[in-house]
């Protein structure tokens, strides 16, 4: 039985879209994407010809692709206002932030130059009504002026512009004000920055003290009572922070601000540089304790210098020595610097002047209080009635009781002082050269190194250091000590203008009562001139006498540096080869030495190496160089032998063999005799009575069994001898005073001819 046929129900046919216009043809990328579009199309038109109560899955997919269409216009506008929302807000936050920024550079410096200011001024002033006294309390705050003095002038500059930071100026105002003061911020927070290890190991010594630390703790908190410091260097530390924080500061403010913005190229120049005048500082203290380190003068004992002996430290100055003899010796090149060789001839130029200056000065003044010293108007020389004596006692009390002591002290405070004050500035810059050679002796010996180690570099940096050290601050010292000797030269030279116009105005007084007064001008001075003459003539014609008389030698006795000088080059080339230079002497070749008349050197070749005896190779006592053989004249030292004189070869008769003592005074009856003989010794008694003793140099004790001699002051030698039997020393009695004094200083005048009988 077939099963009947079930009759399908009819599929509504779709109608075949309609026909196209021809286009013209597309790329294949266009192609495939028209393709896409019109299979959309036929797939829509499809939908829409069901019926849609009928077929609810055509619905749906048309309301899911009408939502996929509309959707991407609408999130396109939204991110759109999202992100223009977005920026708006970052924006004002950028601004809000770089507000606050320069908000806080401007508050934090005028409540840092209101705490420096209450440092300085009220806790300073409180301080030093402390009793007793704080040691060294100003030292504290040195270069601490310049700090607040221009800090104020930065936030000046801001309040002449009459600007808030809301304004769109004020940044700009900001970053020239802070350019246009650069310079003077680098040169006072250096100085400042320098010293600041002296300012806390002060507080430290303070702190070590603990009532007086105790008493400075309550004035600082009293002062300031808002502040709550404890100590000074709460306040002393600031310029050290604040410096360090305008660079953070100016990179806040440039990080916030739109680089589109007018001023923010200006506020990235302020930025570089603030770092920059940071790197300077630094630098600037790094040198600065390089040089309090090499300048420090330390003195040491024999014990001290073996006690600081180890093998590193011989092992370096062994090679040291080495690399030294290497370089005499022209085994090894030595590094040239024209630069600092120039530098360092000038400097020891300056120094040795200013040596010889300081020797000259002392002196002056020591025959300046010698002439003092002696008063001849004091005594009564029994001319009353003559007025040229009585014209020249008052004039002579004038002078020595008011014009002469008024210019030695006004010559002590503008020219001794700074004089010495100085050379004592010499010595750090002298030690800092000297350094530098035996870091140069070390830097040579590594440098062809390809690699270096730690130490290494520690040593190379070390030189390089201290080398542009030099190179920067030796000009500007040997320009400083040339203006000052200059300047002291030019009050040596007021003074003694000052002090001709003074005997001037003092002798116009007793001109009409001294002789020769009334004659006119040019005979006056004729006649002084003759007068002048006459007296040289006859005062040179007693030197004569006077050194035949005490056969004095040719060579005085030498300053102290001199004799120093004398006795090195003697014990380095022996006697006969120091020689004196009879002038000036400026070297104007390689090796040429620049000397003063005077000087002693040690000849070590007698030409040069060319074999020009002209030019003799000479020891100055430290440098060595050339000078000409015309300007040297061997020098001949005194002899340490006392002249030959009858009190030194005098007979005497001791039975027991040991030294006799004599009395050399012309007073017969004070000589000594022997007590083995009733008979005087009629050598002695006819040769002493003819010969008289007295000093013949100037001699200062030492110790308390030496005795002070005056040249010329008469002399009773008790005993030609020191305790040991050496003629060196002579006992002698003097002003009621007995001593030793040496031999040689001792001369014989013969006071008769006539022998005694």
């Amino acid at each position: 039985m077939e099963s009947p046929v079930r009759a399908e129900p009819a599929t509504p046919t779709l109608a075949p879209p309609a026909p196209r216009n021809h286009t013209p043809s597309l790329s294949p990328g266009a192609e495939a994407k028209q393709k896409r579009s019109e299979e959309s199309e036929g797939t829509a038109n499809e939908c829409e010809s069901v019926d849609t109560e009928e077929d609810p899955i055509c619905l749906s997919l048309l309301s899911k692709m009408s939502v996929f269409v509309e959707e991407p216009a609408e999130d396109a506008s939204e991110k759109a206002a999202a992100e223009e929302a977005a920026a708006k807000e970052r924006a004002e936050r950028e601004a809000q932030r770089q507000l606050l920024a320069t908000e806080e550079l401007v508050y934090t410096e005028r409540n840092y130059l209101r705490l420096l200011q209450v440092c300085t001024c009220t806790i300073r002033s409180n301080l030093q009504k402390l009793q007793p006294p704080l040691p060294n309390l100003d030292s504290m705050f040195l270069y601490i002026e310049e700090v607040i003095d221009v800090s104020g002038r930065l936030l000046s500059l801001l309040d002449q512009k009459q600007v808030t930071p809301h304004d769109p100026l004020f940044l700009e105002t900001l970053c020239d004000a802070f350019l246009s003061l650069s310079t003077d911020i680098e040169s006072a927070y250096k100085e400042y920055l320098a010293n600041y290890n002296n300012v806390t190991a002060l507080e430290s010594s303070y702190k070590q003290k603990e009532p007086l630390w105790t008493e400075m703790v309550k004035v600082i908190k009293s002062s300031a009572p808002e502040v709550n410091a404890t100590s000074l260097s709460f306040f002393l530390v600031m310029p050290v922070q604040r410096i360090a924080r305008y660079p953070l500061l100016l990179q806040t403010i440039m990080k916030h601000t739109d680089p589109g913005h007018p001023a923010y190229s200006l506020l990235e120049q302020t930025a570089h540089t603030s770092i920059a005048l940071n790197c300077r500082i630094n630098e600037y203290k790094r040198f600065r304790e390089v040089a309090d380190k090499y300048t420090k003068t330390e003195t040491l004992t024999i014990r001290d210098k073996i006690n600081r002996l180890n093998s590193h430290s011989i092992a370096k100055k062994t090679a040291r020595l080495s690399q030294f003899i290497k370089h005499e010796t022209g085994i090894a090149p030595k590094l040239v610097d024209e630069e600092f060789d120039a530098l360092e001839g000038f400097f020891y130029l300056l120094e040795n002047g200013i040596a010889v200056l300081h020797e000259n000065v002392e002196t002056y003044l020591s025959h300046l209080q010698r002439f003092l010293s002696c008063r001849p108007e004091e005594f009564d020389l029994d001319m009353d009635g003559e007025k040229p004596a009585i014209c020249y006692k008052e004039i002579t009390t004038a002078l020595r009781q008011w014009i002469l002591p008024t210019f030695e002290k006004r010559m002590r405070t503008l020219v001794h002082k700074p004089l010495c004050a100085l050379r004592e500035l010499l010595v750090g810059p002298r030690n800092l050269i000297r350094k530098r050679l035996d870091k140069l002796l070390d830097y040579e010996l590594i440098e062809e190194k390809p690699s270096l180690s730690y130490d290494e570099q520690a040593v190379a940096n070390t030189y390089k250091t201290i080398n542009t050290l030099l190179l920067n601050e030796l000009p500007q010292f040997n320009g400083l000590a040339l203006t000052l000797l200059w300047g002291m030269l030019g009050a040596f030279s007021c003074l003694h203008k000052d002090l001709a116009a003074d005997m001037e105005q003092l002798f116009q007084g007793f001109a009409q009562q001294l002789p020769h007064s009334s004659l006119e001008p040019n005979a006056f001075w004729e006649w002084a001139e003759c007068s002048v003459l006459e007296g040289a003539r006859m005062l040179e014609s007693l030197c004569r006498n006077v050194e035949d008389q005490l056969n004095a030698p040719i060579v005085q006795p030498l300053s102290p540096g001199s004799q120093k000088c004398l006795k090195v080059l003697t014990d380095k080339h022996g006697s006969g080869k120091i020689y004196q230079l009879t002038g000036h002497v400026v070297g104007t070749r390689d090796l040429d030495l620049s000397l003063n008349r005077g000087e002693l050197v040690a000849i070590i070749s007698e030409m040069d190496t060319r074999g020009d005896r002209r030019r003799w190779l000479v020891d100055a006592g430290g440098p060595r160089g050339y000078v000409p053989s015309s300007k040297l004249v061997r020098y001949h030292q005194v002899t340490m032998d006392p002249p030959p004189s009858p009190h030194l070869t005098v007979t005497t008769m001791d039975c027991a063999g040991g030294v006799r003592r004599h009395s050399y005074t012309p007073d017969v009856r004070r000589h000594s005799f022997s007590p083995d003989t009733p008979q005087p010794v009629r050598t002695v008694s006819m040769t002493m009575s003819c010969f008289q003793v007295f000093a013949g140099y100037d001699f200062t004790a030492r110790s308390s069994h030496e005795v002070s001699l005056r040249a010329g002051e008469p002399i009773r030698v008790l005993e030609p001898h020191d305790k040991r039997g050496s003629r060196d020393w002579s006992l002698v009695e003097v002003r009621g005073q007995r001593g030793y004094v040496p031999s040689n200083y001792l001369a014989v005048v013969p006071t008769s001819t006539t022998p005694y009988h």
